[in-house]
């Protein structure tokens, strides 16, 4: 029985801000595709990257389990490996050295091998799996472990021949992913993720994922693994696993990892119909769209089943700017969806993006209009980052230097713009921050002076940051008033 180690390149440690939060989610796409390998009898192990200090924490693994193949499979599911961030490259970089070192062929499935699959091979990755990888990785070993040929009537790779690199065909995206294998979740160290989830957040979450793809175009927004199509999970599926995970691992809270959740239509009524019928009790978040969340009772349906909250992908509060990224919403839906969520006791969040081409101060002020008026429960602001795949970095690649990957995920560099200064967004984004933050905590001190019972720890220590928060506010302000005789008018 051949052997076959997984790991992915995702260390929490290299990324200072989210190793700071302490909210870690398992390598849900890693694990995936293990389990389908597992189900093809081969031997399989994990080396689970998330809290290692550093690559080389995979040697001893290596050496111990002594596999044929390493697979070093990124999570797709999470949006923070779509970021390719060049700490994480570098470590899959040595992950592959250490491998070849030993004679073990390395597999590569990510986002970031999918972009820049010729530096992977040159450092000595075996074969790089372009899209999605569970029926691709299941093929090449099988030909691998029988067969020294070349494998090119596997679509879905690229690989070095004495040709050239070779690209085989594209591979077609699974339809029906309910015949896919629940993931290997007993490979996973849950006790670690655990303890530190209680540690920082008082409970335990765990991600899940109900669908593969999103069919919208936005323009700055890569799909490298399932594109432009869109598969979902049936809810029945969904519910099994969140029992199992409940009566095993004793989550309370799942993050549903979807691009964009609950798309298909009728799909959110029967999960919150079958999580009332068995009688389930848990909180989750979810990613949608502020046109979606205005459909029929989708906001009702959310609620039935327990959603606590829901991340926008707000962007901008200028109708311009939302126009030229093609996000197809309008900033009216923005509002009416945010007060809907209040209405049915559920926390709206805005992710913001600043940046985009053409956007001036007027295009900010509109943002942070939108962000006073609106008031979510939490934010989480980025800068225009492109992406190899997409319209916007098509539009903006020829201004892009030798730097064009973030370091980590708080770098929030502008890498098309030489104009500005190169730390201006980051005070911007610092600035936004404190300002709501101190807003946020005026208007709960207000709440609970108004009425008591509406006391919480959280609001009492946002109460008592605002100072804290308006010193803050007033230094980025400053910094920003230096930095904006460059900023476009």
């Amino acid at each position: 029985m051949k052997k076959v180690l997984f790991t992915h390149s995702y260390f929490l440690r290299f990324d200072p801000k989210q190793w700071k939060m302490q909210q870690p989610y398992l390598p849900l796409g890693t694990i995936s595709a293990a389990a389908y390998l597992r189900n093809k009898n081969y031997q399989i192990e994990l080396f689970d990257t998330m809290f290692a200090h550093s690559a080389d924490e995979i040697i001893p693994e290596l050496e111990k389990f002594q596999p044929e193949f390493l697979v070093i499979y990124d999570d797709g599911f999470n949006y923070l490996t779509k970021m390719c961030l060049t700490n994480m490259r570098e470590a899959a970089f040595e992950m592959i050295r250490f491998a070849q070192a030993r004679k073990i062929k390395v597999i590569v499935n990510s986002s970031d091998s999918t972009d820049h699959a010729e530096k992977y091979l040159s450092v000595g990755a075996d074969f790089i799996i372009v899209g999605e990888g569970e029926e691709t990785l299941g093929e090449l070993i099988d030909h691998l472990s029988n067969s020294d040929d070349a494998p090119i009537e596997i679509p879905g790779l690229q690989y070095k021949s004495t040709d050239g690199l070779v690209k085989t065909p594209k591979r077609n995206v699974l339809k029906a992913i309910d015949e896919l294998p629940t993931p290997a979740w007993d490979l996973i160290n849950m006790q670690e993720y655990k303890d530190r989830w209680m540690a920082s957040s008082g409970y335990f979450s765990l991600n899940l994922s109900t669908t593969r793809g999103c069919p919208f175009h936005c323009n700055w927004c890569a799909k490298p693994i399932y594109g432009n199509r869109y598969n979902v999970h049936s809810p029945q599926r969904i519910v099994n696993e969140i029992k199992f995970l409940q009566e095993n691992f004793d989550a309370s809270h799942f993050w549903m990892t979807d691009d964009i959740f609950g798309l298909k239509p009728g799909w959110t009524k029967e999960f919150a119909d079958l999580i009332e019928a068995a009688h389930l009790k848990i909180k989750f978040k979810i990613q949608s769209r502020a046109d979606l969340l205005t459909n029929d009772n989708t906001i009702s349906d959310l609620a039935r089943a327990g959603c606590d909250i829901v991340w926008m992908g707000a962007e901008s509060g200028s109708q311009k700017v939302l126009d030229a990224m093609d996000k197809g919403i309008k900033v009216e839906q923005i509002y009416e969806a945010s007060n809907g969520l209040k209405k049915a006791g559920i926390k709206p969040a805005s992710f913001l993006q600043f940046g985009y081409p053409g956007e001036n101060k007027n295009d900010v002020q509109l943002t942070l209009k939108m962000l006073s008026d609106l008031m979510p429960d939490d934010i989480g602001i980025s800068v225009s980052y492109p992406l190899p795949g997409t319209v916007f970095y098509e539009r903006v690649k020829d201004q892009l230097g030798v730097k064009s990957n973030w370091k980590d995920s708080d770098e929030l560099a502008l890498m098309f713009n030489k104009d500005l200064p190169k730390d201006y967004y980051k005070v911007l984004q610092r600035y936004v921050h404190r300002s709501f933050r101190m807003k946020q905590g005026k208007d709960g001190f207000i709440e609970m002076l108004q009425s008591p019972s509406t006391i919480t720890k959280a609001k009492l220590r946002g109460s008592l940051l605002v100072p804290v928060h308006a010193l803050y506010k007033i230094f980025n302000g400053f910094k920003l008033s230096s930095m904006d005789k460059y900023r476009t008018l």
